[in-house]
Parts: structure tokens; sequence; C-alpha cells
């Protein structure tokens, strides 16, 4: 039997217990500090104020009605006040044009060349250099070495980032001043000469409209002849459309889109509810 000494004794006693489960590893049970750690509470998100922005006028004002540069309409600022970020706007631009290139060069290699596949010359005996057959890539009318061939050029890019992209591009051009919201695009009239007068009128050389509810087919056949503007609908807007684009006109029912498509908080592009509030100025 092991002696045991006063000395050992007191170090034994000073070695705190440990309680093991099957599974687990050892803990410590004593009163001694606690080995866990409590996770601390999460920060509270401060919610962004909305942006304001006037509200333009496309449509000529009847009598009667008020002016629109009394109302203000309210933004979603996840969508229209997002920190600005080249980097994303660039791979989205790219991704975008890769998708326009049609990849349909195509060259013949040396056996897709027409004519005999027979050796021109004897290997040895000629003085020359040795030389295969017509098709070879060294002459004139032979097949080309390591052309291109029809390919797809398409990249992949995540959907977050063309997310980010769509509402960087959003931000930036109503960071520009770029940026307007009209109450509607329903143009009454069928006169090129009228819609060229009225763009004049606000200044608004090249415009890109953007209908929430689908293209206006009335005002799509008016400014079809205008050079510098285009109408497309929210669905197919695109952010290389956006920036190269020097003014973005929406209607209310694209902002609402927008909002919807492109909004932290990913409503139902089905709902009925909007957060788009139109503010009265007090007189």
């Amino acid at each position: 039997m092991p002696l045991i000494t006063s000395t050992r004794k007191a170090a034994l006693s000073s070695i705190r217990s440990f309680s093991t489960t099957p599974g687990r590893l050892a803990r410590v049970t004593d009163a001694g500090p606690s080995l866990t750690r409590k996770a601390p509470p999460p920060t509270p998100v401060q919610a962004l104020p909305p942006v304001y922005l006037p509200l333009s006028s496309f449509l000529r004002r009847k009598a009667g009605e008020p002016k629109s540069t009394s109302q203000v309409v309210s933004l979603d600022p996840a969508v229209f006040s997002h920190p600005i970020r080249r980097d994303i706007l660039h791979l989205c631009v790219v991704h975008y044009r890769d998708g326009l290139r049609q990849g349909s060069a195509s060259t013949k290699t040396r056996a897709e060349v027409s004519g005999s596949g027979r050796k021109l010359r004897p290997q040895k005996g000629s003085g020359r250099a040795r030389l295969g057959d017509r098709g070879s890539p060294m002459l004139r009318g032979g097949g080309r070495a390591f052309g291109p061939k029809p390919r797809d050029f398409a990249t992949k890019l995540p959907r977050k980032v063309t997310g980010m992209g769509m509402r960087v591009a959003l931000s930036a051009k109503l960071g520009e001043r770029s940026l307007s919201v009209v109450e509607s695009l329903e143009w009454e009239g069928a006169k090129t000469k009228d819609v060229a007068k009225r763009l004049a009128e606000l200044t608004w050389p090249k415009v890109l409209f953007v209908s929430g509810n689908g293209v206006p087919e009335l005002l799509r056949r008016t400014v079809g002849n205008l050079q510098g503007v285009e109408l497309v609908s929210a669905e197919e807007l695109t952010i290389y459309d956006i920036l190269r684009s020097k003014r973005v006109v929406l209607d209310v029912s694209a902002v609402e889109w927008l909002e919807r498509r492109y909004g932290k908080d990913t409503l139902s592009l089905t709902s009925e509810g909007t957060g788009l509030e139109l503010i009265q100025h007090a007189a």
C-alpha cells in the first residue's frame, strides 16, 4: 500500500472534483468560476429614416388639379439609400455584357479545310523543310491553329449580388439627382412632337421611363422615334440600363414593384399592401 504523507494529502485535497457524463467532456463541479459564457444581447438595428423625393410631373396638369411639386413621395431607404459600391456595379455590368455576347466566331482547323490529305513532298531528300498536307496552318489557305469556336460567354453571379447592384444603382441615381418619380406615364396623345416638346420643357433630353404596370402602349408608340428615349417595364429593368441613362423616371407603380422586389422585408410581388406614401405639402 502506497504511503500517503501529509504533503501529498494536502495536494490531493486541493484538486477540484470533476464529473463526467457519457459522450461529453468533463466539467468543473465546484464553486469555481463558470466556464460557459453567455452570449451578448443582440444589438438593436436602428431603422433608417425614409427618403423623401418631390413628385415630378410628366403629364400636363389639367385645370383644377394640384401641382405635383406640392407632393413628396416616401421611398424605402433600403432600396434608394444604399451605400455606393463601385465594385458591385462593375461585377453586375460585366455579368450583363457577358450575356450579350453572341459567341458565334468560328474558324476551321486543319482537319476541316477542304483539300487532299496527301503529303506535299517527301520527308527527306528534297533539301527543303519537312511539310505535311495542304491543311497545315503554316500554309496559305490552311487551317487555323487554336482558332475561336462557338462558345457561351455568359457568366454566373449570385442573386444577392445582383440585388445589391440594383439597390446601389438606384441609390447612385438618386444621389446624382438624376432620378424622378411621376404619378403616371399614361400619356394622352399620339403626336411625337408633343412628347418631344414636353421633354424639352422638363430638360429631359435622354431619359429612361420605367413603368410598373406594363409598358403603356400609347406612350411606346409616341416615343418610338425619339432618339435617347427608352421605355421599359420594372420587370425588364436592368442595372446596365440605369447606369447608361442620364435620367431615370419611375412611376408610382414602378417604385412599389422595386420596393417589394429589392426591399429588405422581401414582400410578395402579388401582395396588395404597399409601403409607398404620398405626402401633401402644407400650403
